[in-house]
């Protein structure tokens, strides 16, 4: 299956999820990071639960 589509963590500025997330669904990091940026604003929970469980859940890109 060459032409799968699997969402894997990439080289990133912390640890790859926001670029991850940009491949995987064809848009610009840029939103991803100001989503987790706007998400950490109101205490901080908010984004860095979902951003660790994200670290956590999806794999390395190999290679």
């Amino acid at each position: 299956m060459a032409g799968e589509h699997k969402l894997r963590r990439q080289n990133g500025i912390v640890a790859g999820v926001c670029g991850g997330l940009a491949e995987f669904t064809g848009l610009s990091v840029f939103w991803f990071r100001l989503l987790f940026v706007i998400l950490f604003i109101p205490g901080g929970l908010p984004g860095l639960i979902p951003y660790l469980a994200l670290w956590i859940i999806i794999p390395r890109k190999r290679g």
